[in-house]
């Protein structure tokens, strides 16, 4: 857990040169929900009928666990559009679930296919980056894991039939002024976490999707990706070995292309369940009765950021205003002085546990010991007030830690930053997120993912060792699941499926 914590990402994009599509295009589409197959409600049913899958029902959180909602998705659609003329949401052919990897940053990850034949890559999804990108004949990074395809370890262009490189002289190329040596776009990334880049070439290829409906339908659409030949930083150890997918404002991320192209509006959400499962839908809008603020872009850099201008812990309020980015590539949360001081000195005056002394492996300050039996310790309720006077609610703001064999803490986890405020993953924990770029809104609401017949304030029963939440592990446990493995696990579970 000590590398994990260490490495927490800040996949935030300091530079950023890659190609800019053009045009945009957009209609309304309804919102959809889905219920899986492996909800506790659905086990409970099934085990009560004697439908125990062989081998037993994946663990919540798991590697297997994902693969089999993604694998599952595209067939249980339970939303009515299509008879209206309205475009359904899009998500990725294998699916629409997400899932968050302790092992890999915290991050949420995703399923998706790309080229012709299709090669299938488990990526970060990110929004404080624009560019999506895979690794590519790479000589400067880790291994990659075999592509869930079996097909490929890399982003192979040569292998693709429908792979273009985007050449030097387009007008679409940034780093014209690089192309000494090639006729070929470069592109180059580079974020916050120290060291941490990518950089290659861009080409356009397609990737799969699928319609959220009643009668999904795969789709391919034309994009441009990044082929990654060198990797640095925190992508050598920590996250993202196969490949980041930018979510970004800026014209050459995904849903930008697909709002392009007419086939969504511009706009997608993610929900980030309590489990660690989640979804995301591109041209979801959101619901009427979600909270929701509007967006601060900067048209030379632009970024999903919002302004605050108030904060209450628990029964101490205070006004305090400041810019913040919501970023779901920034592991934990990250603030500046005077919210960080604020937040935390509050937090620790209303809290009714021991500190914890200061541990260097670990990188937040205020941290409480959990005595035998608790998961947890109750905490004030942080809830940060908007520009435009919704408030946004941090469902749980803590992380609990193994600090060694049956020895635990729960800690505040927000890191103090220089300069940056940026709102990470973990405070998005329990919402849907909607990033409604046509409208230049952010919204939100209380959301259980995959199951709209549960309350919304409905959270999986509390464990030792809650899979996906926090995946308790010593701090001095440095061998974490290798990717290679989790996506084995995926696929044979996802056989074992189709043969149910």
């Amino acid at each position: 857990m000590t590398s994990q914590l260490l490495n927490a990402l800040l996949l935030f994009p300091l530079f950023a040169a890659a190609a800019l599509g053009r045009g945009c295009a957009a209609q309304a589409t309804p919102s959809l929900e889905f219920h899986h197959r492996f909800s506790e409600p659905v086990r409970h049913w099934a085990e009560a009928r004697g439908r125990a899958l062989p081998g037993g029902w994946p663990a919540p959180g798991g590697a297997a666990y994902v693969a089999a909602l993604a694998g599952h998705d595209r067939h249980r659609a339970m939303s009515t559009a299509g008879g209206s003329g309205e475009a359904p949401p899009l998500t990725f052919a294998e699916g629409n679930a997400t899932l968050k990897v302790s092992n890999l940053g915290f991050l949420h990850y995703a399923l998706v296919t790309v080229g012709t034949p299709g090669q299938t890559f488990m990526v970060a999804l990110d929004t404080g980056s624009d560019l999506f990108w895979l690794p590519c004949q790479c000589d400067g990074c880790t291994p990659p894991a075999m592509a869930a395809s079996g097909s490929a370890s890399f982003y192979i262009p040569g292998m693709s039939s429908t792979s273009k490189a985007i050449p030097c002289n387009s007008n679409f190329c940034d780093l014209q002024k690089e192309c000494s040596t090639t006729s070929q776009c470069p592109y180059k990334m580079v974020y916050v976490s120290v060291g941490t880049s990518s950089s290659g070439f861009l080409v356009e290829d397609v990737l799969y999707l699928t319609t959220e409906n009643a009668h999904p339908h795969i789709l391919k659409a034309q994009i441009m990706l990044g082929c990654g030949q060198t990797q640095t930083g925190s992508f050598l150890d920590a996250a993202a070995p196969n490949g980041l997918f930018g979510l970004g404002i800026d014209e050459v991320s995904v849903p930008s292309i697909l709002a392009q192209k007419g086939l969504i509006p511009n706009s997608f959400s993610m929900c980030f369940g309590r489990d660690g499962i989640g979804r995301i839908s591109f041209g979801d809008q959101g619901s009427s009765d979600q909270e929701e603020t509007p967006l601060d872009i900067n048209q030379q850099h632009p970024t999903y950021a919002i302004s605050i201008t108030g904060i209450s812990i628990g029964n101490n309020v205070r006004d305090m205003e400041f810019s913040t980015i919501f970023d779901t590539g920034t592991s934990f949360t990250y603030l500046a002085d005077p919210a960080y001081t604020y937040i935390t000195q509050s937090f620790h005056s209303q809290v009714q546990a021991n500190r914890h002394p200061a541990d260097s492996r670990i990188p937040f300050e205020y941290c409480y010991d959990l005595s035998s039996g608790e998961a947890r310790i109750p905490t004030p309720d942080i809830i940060l007030r908007t520009a435009s006077g919704s408030l946004f609610p941090v469902i749980d703001p803590g992380q609990v830690i193994s600090i060694q064999e049956h020895e635990y803490v729960y800690c505040l986890a927000i890191v103090k930053s220089m300069k940056l405020n940026i709102i990470g993953q973990n405070f998005m924990t329990g919402l849907r997120m909607v990033f409604d770029r046509e409208r230049k809104i952010l919204g939100w609401k209380k959301f259980n993912c995959f199951s709209p017949s549960t309350p919304e304030n409905y959270s999986p029963q509390e464990t030792r060792n809650p899979a996906g939440v926090s995946q308790l592990r010593p701090l001095n446990n440095s061998s974490p699941l290798t990717l290679h493995d989790g996506l084995l696990l995926m696929h044979l579970l996802v056989y074992l499926l189709i043969m149910i």
